[in-house]
């Protein structure tokens, strides 16, 4: 069953994770309680055991009910916890989930830093990553259009080093100044609260036209970065430059950059919009379902190192956020792995309440004078403490693995008791003085500042133009054509015309062709020359397409194989095997959730199949590919069902593969009935557009060892390689998936 194999069970998952070694979850062990623990008995806060918490105490008898008494602690203690179970949640970032997992470094930075997470390489440093949109609240969807966060707590042994960052490398804005304005745009509309978690209305586009720094940034979140298929399948940048210090004192400007093994993939707008209500927690139950099957996620992780002596030896500012560093002129160096493989125990306590901070770095690894994360170290700081209050670095979550002492003392939820007389320095004990630099103390690098006191940005910072049109020249034809449709979505709810005109007017600034299809789209003036000339550059990394996993994998993609009574049970067996054995999760659908019979196996044999799903309580956007296999009557029985249909549909539609066998190729290609895509009509396997289809097939052709590859003439070598590419764009640029209606 394709549940069991998605949901194994937490006991044999932890047989392949780090032991007791990990210290990190051995210190979280020690506040963690088991909620099914039997030998356990209820008892109050103060820990006393109960005998009843269903009934307040009150003056009753067995006739008559009479008042509740106000003296009923047990009671009294129950409401009032429950009255202040929520805390604040956050302003932005607000829907996240977590996981916890290991850093292991490969390569050795010694010659750019001296911190130990970054030059040791028998190190194995426990992190927790935070994944989470930027503008909806904890109630908003998972698929939407935004931003995702991408934050990374390293336990290190020198203290917590935190890397706060976002899937899309560079911001909106350059100075930290301007957050609150960029926020109060994005989020909803102050006088009616909408539109929740979308950036589809004036407010927002109004400050985009305002701002031009922010031009580089909204094509991105116009691209397909900003719906990502799963928080396993998306880049992780740090978005800010900070600094690394070597031994010999020599300093580096750096960036951040987390890579996904299994590739950067997205869903299609259409798709999106439908997981948004089918499933809005699709996102974090992809992460845990991942987790739990074994499957655990992986990133490269990359640094992108400038010597100081080169700072300004670029066109743009290397300390502005708006701008990222072409891999042609800086490239990524990739040293170390980031894994996830352990979810957590408690949402609230592990995800809601773990909390971070861009000012939390380590030795070795330091600020710069990036204004926009000058004003995040001060932001980042203010706000846990406004929802966790001042000791939220205490809590288990939070907590470093290596010692704490100071003299900070007292405030609200003080966890740690700190005996003896000297809560100050200097004192008479010569107790817990600062550390020196020999002893791992933190070291500021004398850095020689020079200037005026103004609020003034240099000529390079003023430049915001260069960069949005090397992103969009980057892309590839589809996911140019998805920027134009995502504008067009945005613009055409904005329905103030000051609104759309002026923006249709600033993609002139970008480029005149993708102007002019959008203007056309929205109801502007379509513009007739260019404000500005493109200039033609381009740079590698920063379209998707170029983002592949090193070899064609279909590791934890999710496949549903759709059958009703008398499907080809040799068709459906064989695809289901290879789909295991390749690491992918099949799930069985069918019209009802009840045992469904093979053709020409007898009900009274007490074999069958009983589905995962019925075809009404799943959707196909909740799965990177269909399967139909053959058999007279099943066929028979799915062409008389809509939904079945609309299955095939809506997979062609959204650029999934589509695989086929026997008599179900009529199906899907009468589903579909568009001249120009081919289908099998013997014994060889066609593959048009992604649909892979083959007539004849036998029980060797269906095998274990797949050597997926495109062209193959094996029909499980073809169907496998076609849902390795994620989506068939060729599909989409020939008009195909616009003629069938889903």
């Amino acid at each position: 069953m394709a549940s069991e194999i998605l949901y194994k069970a937490t006991e044999t998952v932890q047989k392949v994770m780090p032991g007791e070694h990990d210290v990190k979850f051995a210190q979280m062990a020690t506040s963690t309680k088991d909620s099914q623990d039997t030998k356990a008995r209820i008892t109050t806060d103060w820990g006393t055991k109960q005998i009843n918490t269903d009934d307040w105490l009150a003056v009753a008898t067995e006739d008559k009910v009479g008042p509740s008494l106000l003296e009923d602690g047990f009671a009294r203690e129950k409401i009032h916890r429950f009255d202040h179970e929520r805390i604040p949640e956050r302003v932005v970032h607000a829907r996240g989930a977590a996981a916890f997992g290991k850093f292991t470094l490969f390569e050795s930075a010694e010659d750019v830093t001296s911190a130990g997470v970054l030059t040791d390489t028998k190190r194995e440093t426990p992190v927790a990553l935070r994944f989470s949109t930027v503008l909806g609240s904890r109630g908003s969807a998972d698929s939407v259009r935004d931003v995702r966060g991408f934050a990374v707590k390293f336990y290190t042994e020198e203290g917590n080093w935190d890397i706060v960052g976002n899937n899309i490398p560079v911001f909106f804005i350059q100075d930290a100044m301007k957050f609150p304005d960029v926020i109060h745009a994005g989020k909803p509309e102050p006088d009616n609260e909408v539109p929740q978690a979308q950036t589809a209305h004036n407010n927002f586009w109004d400050f985009q036209y305002l701002h031009p720094e922010a031009t580089h940034m909204f094509m991105w979140t116009q691209s397909d970065r900003a719906i990502p298929r799963s928080y396993r399948m998306m880049q992780g940048f740090g978005v800010n430059t900070y600094t690394l210090l070597n031994a010999k004192g020599e300093r580096n400007f750096v960036k951040f950059i987390f890579t996904p093994e299994l590739g950067v993939h997205s869903f299609v707008w259409d798709e999106a919009l439908k997981l948004a209500g089918q499933d809005p927690d699709f996102h974090r139950k992809d992460l845990e379902e991942a987790i739990s099957a074994g499957a655990f996620p992986k990133w490269k992780f990359g640094i992108q190192v400038i010597p100081e002596a080169q700072e300004q030896d670029f066109e743009f500012d290397i300390l502005d956020a708006t701008k990222l560093w072409p891999e042609e002129l800086i490239p990524i160096r990739y040293i170390g792995q980031l894994e996830l493989n352990r979810m957590p125990d408690e949402y609230f306590t592990q995800v809601e309440q773990l909390a971070f901070c861009t000012s939390h770095i380590v030795p070795g690894i330091g600020l710069s004078d990036d204004p926009l994360l000058q004003g995040r170290n001060f932001s980042y700081q203010d706000t846990q403490v406004s929802r966790l209050g001042i000791n939220f670095e205490e809590l288990p979550v939070n907590k470093p693995i290596c010692p704490v002492m100071n003299n900070n003392r007292d405030g609200a939820m003080r966890h740690t008791i700190t005996k003896g007389k000297a809560n100050y320095w200097p004192n008479r004990f010569e107790a817990h003085p600062p550390a020196t630099a020999q002893e791992g103390g933190y070291v500021d690098y004398p850095e020689k500042v020079a200037g005026i006191k103004t609020r003034l940005k240099s000529k390079k910072f003023r430049e915001h133009f260069n960069q949005a049109q090397l992103f969009y020249n980057s892309l590839s034809p589809p996911e140019k054509a998805h920027i134009v449709a995502a504008l067009g979505f945005e613009l055409d709810h904005c329905d103030d015309p000051v609104v759309y005109k002026r923006m249709a007017d600033r993609l002139c600034e970008i480029d005149l062709d993708l102007a002019q299809h959008v203007a056309e789209l929205v109801g502007a003036d379509v513009p007739s020359e260019a404000k500005r000339p493109n200039h033609g550059k381009k740079a590698k990394g920063l379209s998707q397409l170029e983002l592949m996993p090193a070899e064609p994998t279909i590791a934890t993609r999710r496949v549903a194989i759709i059958i009703a009574e008398g499907y080809d049970a040799i068709a459906y067996n064989g695809v289901k095997a290879a789909l295991t054995a390749s690491g992918a999760v099949p799930f069985t659908i069918g019209p009802k959730r009840s045992t469904i019979f093979a053709a020409g196996e007898s009900k009274s044999s007490g074999k069958g199949v009983v589905p995962d799903h019925h075809l009404e309580g799943m959707r196909s956007t909740m799965f990177d590919s269909i399967f139909v296999p053959g058999g007279v009557d099943a066929i028979a029985t799915l062409r008389k069902n809509g939904r079945a249909l609309h299955w095939v549909r809506e997979a062609f539609g959204h650029l999934k593969a589509i695989g086929a066998t026997g008599e179900a190729v009529a199906f899907v290609r009468d589903a579909c009935q568009l001249p120009g895509v081919s289908f099998s009509s013997s014994g060889e396997v066609v593959d048009s557009y992604g649909v892979v289809t083959a007539s004849q097939v036998h029980p060797e052709s269906f095998k274990e060892a797949v050597k997926m590859a495109k062209g193959a003439k094996d029909f499980v070598d073809s169907y496998f390689f076609a849902i390795s590419q994620h989506k068939n764009f060729d599909r989409e640029m020939e008009g195909f998936s616009a003629m069938v209606a889903y």
